[in-house]
């Protein structure tokens, strides 16, 4: 589980048990508004907060009762290898049920909770009831490398058959020589079938270097040769290890990848205290970047000190590799990994608007980083989580302070309303990045880092929804403000959009000190389109005291809009259709017009 479960209480009667729970799993209680006392955060709809939760990969422990997990979770199921464990705790305590990833964490978690509890872990799947073990879930620190085959294994155990252990016994089963299955534990490459289960101990860890903007492809083939002559399987390296001057080459990234282990990162510093252990010192690399090997000595530096290389130093015209072998295997991670910025747009407001892979961002992120009103927006999602204001007006320094935590090595989520390239931080990350040192750039070490981006729900993609299909035709956005575009460029752009008769969302309206171009922009578009063009106000989307009116483009006062007013003016062709439950906006494409045209025909 890559994430801490969060515990759920709905109700006083689970109080107390809801904190046995958290503390001992060192995890958060969130607790329902006006139901719960104390809790360390508060959300005020059960299904709406467990559902986003679980879709952003979290695991759920709930106290209360299995059903309202189960309505909660059922609309987004969808891949039960990616889904997160949910847990039901009764309000007493007295039963623990693992209702989802029994073998992805849920059975495990079930019976810590039990345990703390003094309770009975209802655990339900098959092996675990008729083994006691699951075989897709080996210790820590050991892998299968064909956990397709795990459930016809699982089968024929069931049906009778018996097991011959191959190498370790890292199950607790009996060892029948005769067995129809045989569960093998190996450091060296095995092939597995349905009825042949190979485990590997994950001892090695794989140290690598490599020039600047080497091929991945060398790197890769260069560490598959080291692996095939030494005889280690690829499931046996527990982490790919390297100089932190390298996290964002893309040689490592796909390496551990491909791998499926973790990028860990050294300092030079760090790997010249492993000076005395290698096998292959060089005075040219320690010229270069301070230390006298990176392969070794990262290989060396991430297995512990009574590691041996098990690989000495072999290398290409541009990469080394050095694998190293620990005496149990690699658990612990040293090191630092990868920073990570992503910038997550999170819609205009409410919960429902946020994408899933936003919400997973979110919660994988350790520190959040935003507007402070953005970031309250995201209610209990973003509990227990570091997080660092900032006002309007410091988009720079908000953008530069993101990405230099992200250079410490930290995941870091900077947080946008609507879209976050749309009128938000996006652009200026990125921009930040490109600037050289001279032109207040950021640091080498936040240019390092991985940055990802998620769409979000833009604010005219919300009005639009709220008022119909406005935007059913061609459209533009334009915003108003001249703080950072001139007064005569957007003026330019209000003239072209006018002429070329787009419907137009326009974005910062108007402020407490800008308050003309809203109004020249309505005279500039009375020049091209009808005075009884639709227009729509959408002010707060997505909050409580969202506001939606409609205006005739005559009539748009600008006194009536603010920063949180988002304004759609139609084209020519826009019209408002009248329905029962009020007016809805919508732009024609062209269809009706079509289809009459081909009856006619």
């Amino acid at each position: 589980m890559a994430l801490k479960p969060v515990v759920i209480c709905l109700s006083r009667a689970g109080e107390s048990v809801a904190h046995d729970v958290a503390r001992a799993l060192g995890a958060k209680v969130h607790g329902r508004e006006g139901r719960v006392d104390v809790a360390d955060a508060f959300f005020p709809n059960a299904l709406d907060h467990v559902r986003t939760l679980f879709a952003s990969g979290t695991p759920v422990v709930g106290v209360c009762a299995a059903g309202i997990l189960i309505r909660a979770v059922a609309p987004v199921l969808a891949d039960k290898r990616a889904e997160p464990p949910v847990v039901a705790v009764s309000d007493d305590g007295a039963v623990v049920v693992p209702l989802l990833g029994g073998h992805r964490g849920a059975n495990r978690l079930a019976r810590q909770i039990a345990e703390a509890l003094q309770a009975k872990a209802a655990v339900t799947t098959a092996g675990d009831v008729a083994l006691g073990v699951a075989l897709d879930e080996p210790p820590l620190g050991y892998r299968l490398a064909n956990p397709e085959d795990a459930k016809g294994v699982m089968m024929a155990l069931l049906n009778g058959g018996g097991a011959r252990q191959v190498g370790e016994a890292i199950f607790d089963l009996p060892d029948d020589p005769d067995g129809v299955v045989e569960l093998v534990v190996s450091e060296a490459p095995e092939t597995g079938s349905n009825t042949r289960l190979i485990y590997h101990p994950q001892r090695f860890a794989l140290g690598v270097g490599c020039a600047r903007g080497a091929d991945p492809a060398e790197l890769w083939d260069l560490v598959q040769g080291a692996l095939d002559e030494a005889g280690i399987a690829a499931g046996a390296i527990a982490s790919v290890n390297t100089l932190d001057l390298k996290a964002d080459e893309p040689a490592m990234n796909e390496l551990a990848r491909r791998l499926g282990v973790p990028l860990r990162l050294f300092t030079a510093e760090e790997l010249e205290s492993e000076a005395a252990r290698l096998t292959n010192p060089s005075e040219v690399v320690f010229a270069e970047v301070g230390c006298h090997g990176v392969s070794e000595a990262a290989a060396l530096m991430a297995a512990g000190v009574d590691a041996k290389l098990a690989v000495e130093k072999r290398k290409t015209a541009n990469c080394t590799c050095a694998i190293a072998r620990a005496l149990e295997p690699v658990t612990g991670e040293k090191g630092r990994k990868r920073g990570k910025l992503s910038i997550v747009g999170i819609g205009p407001g409410q919960h429902s608007w946020r994408t899933p892979e936003a919400s997973q961002l979110i919660a994988q992120a350790e520190e959040l980083v935003g507007y402070g009103l953005y970031i309250d927006l995201l209610g209990p999602l973003a509990s227990g989580k570091a997080r660092s204001d900032f006002p309007l007006g410091g988009e720079e320094d908000r953008c530069r302070y993101a990405l230099e935590q992200a250079g410490k090595g930290i995941d870091v989520a900077l947080i946008c309303s609507g879209d976050a390239g749309i009128y938000a931080m996006g652009a200026l990350v990125f921009e930040l990045l490109d600037r050289g040192p001279d032109a207040h750039g950021v640091s080498d070490a936040a240019r390092r880092v991985e940055v990802v981006s998620t769409p979000g729900v833009s604010a005219l993609q919300g009005a639009a929804a709220r008022a119909g299909a406005p935007l059913g035709h061609d459209f533009c956005a334009i915003s108003l403000s001249d703080l950072l575009t001139p007064r005569e460029d957007i003026l330019k752009r209000l003239k072209a959009a006018a002429e070329g008769d787009f419907v137009i969302a326009f974005y910062n309206p108007v402020s407490k000190r800008r308050r003309t171009l809203l109004a020249e922009a309505r005279d500039i578009l009375l020049q091209h389109r009808p005075a009884d063009t639709p227009v729509m106000l959408a002010s707060s989307l997505g909050r409580p005291e969202e506001h939606i009116r409609y205006r005739n483009l005559a009539d748009l006062q600008v006194d009536e809009v603010d920063m949180l007013t988002v304004v759609l003016v139609g084209s020519s062709h826009s019209r408002l259709a009248q329905l029962g439950e009020g007016p809805r906006m919508f732009t024609p494409r062209g269809y009706a017009r079509k289809i009459d045209g081909d009856l006619a025909g």
